[in-house]
Formats: C-alpha cells, sequence, structure tokens
C-alpha cells in the first residue's frame, strides 16, 4: 500500500522576476490538471505553453512562493479579496504545500483589511473543492466567474468559496 507523502515544511517568499519561468511551468501544469474537461473549450484553447510566461510575469506583484531547496513547489496570488490563484506542483501535491499557500492567500487578503476571503473554484473540481472545504472555506454558492484571456473573458462555471479571515488580521496585530 502507498504511504502518504511526507509533510513538506516549504519556505514561502514573495515571488520575484527569476521565479517567473517555474511560476509558468507549475501554473501551466497544474492548470490543466484541474480544469481540462471542467471548463468550456474556448478558454481552454487560450491556456497554452505560450501565455503562461506572460500570465506568470503580470501576477508577480501579488504572489507568493513555496519552495523547498531552491526549488518552486507552488504558487498563490491574493488581489483584493480574492485570493485569485493557487496552483502547485504534482509532486508537491498531498504534502501540505496547498495548505501552506492557502493560509498565506488568506493572511494577504486580512493584511490588505478584508474580513472576508474569497475564491472561485470549477464545479466540476471536486477534489480542489473537498480540500478547501477541509481547510475551512465554505461554499457560498454557484458563481459566473469571468476568466481573462487574450480574446476577451470567458464566463465560466464556479462555485464561490469563503473563508473569514478577520482572527488572522487580529493575529498579525497582537
Amino acid at each position: 500500500m502507498d504511504q502518504p507523502a511526507p509533510t513538506v515544511r516549504p519556505s514561502l517568499r514573495p515571488a520575484r522576476e527569476d521565479d517567473v519561468a517555474e511560476i509558468a511551468r507549475v501554473w501551466l501544469l497544474a492548470w490543466h490538471d484541474g480544469h481540462d474537461g471542467l471548463v468550456p473549450d474556448e478558454l481552454v484553447a487560450q491556456r497554452t505553453p505560450e501565455a503562461f510566461p506572460a500570465r506568470a510575469r503580470a501576477a508577480l506583484p501579488c504572489a507568493w512562493v513555496a519552495e523547498r531547496d531552491g526549488q518552486v513547489l507552488g504558487f498563490v496570488t491574493a488581489v483584493g479579496d480574492e485570493v485569485a490563484q493557487l496552483f502547485v506542483d504534482r509532486p508537491a501535491r498531498g504534502t501540505g504545500v496547498a495548505g501552506e499557500l492557502l493560509r498565506k492567500g488568506a493572511e494577504l487578503v486580512a493584511a490588505a483589511g478584508h474580513d472576508v476571503a474569497w475564491l472561485a473554484v470549477v464545479t466540476g473540481n471536486a477534489r480542489a473543492r473537498a480540500f478547501y472545504e477541509r481547510e475551512g472555506w465554505r461554499d457560498a454558492g454557484p458563481l459566473d466567474y469571468q476568466a481573462d484571456t487574450a480574446a476577451g473573458p470567458v464566463s465560466v462555471p464556479t462555485h464561490r468559496y469563503e473563508r473569514d479571515v478577520r482572527e488572522l488580521r487580529e493575529a498579525s496585530q497582537g
């Protein structure tokens, strides 16, 4: 029987310009793992290998990476009150990295002065939805999410997940 993956205690830090290629690689592979077959074909057609480096570079100001031994294991972005992106490299899944990144995203939302953090999860992505629920996020219902693409926004059926982050702000201030 397979043993569970060991818990990885990554270091978290703000993303840098020299992380763009690794963020793009992780994002491309993990995005397709979690979205292919679950989102409109027109969105999948826009999420090409060539699209992710520019997306990663644009996300740098609001991105944090998890790394171990100098290797990027995943990343999170927070924009306003939204945890906008959270992706983990396949070998690091199930090791605790995603939970660490999700907590960082919630902390960033709290530090920006918001009481509630939210994120959108593709309706059919049962694995991600179960993860967020295990981490204490609640399903606030269906959301028609407008995904940005080079060809314009694409409507994606998602669910909005929320978490109260006031205690995170209070803990950081106290």
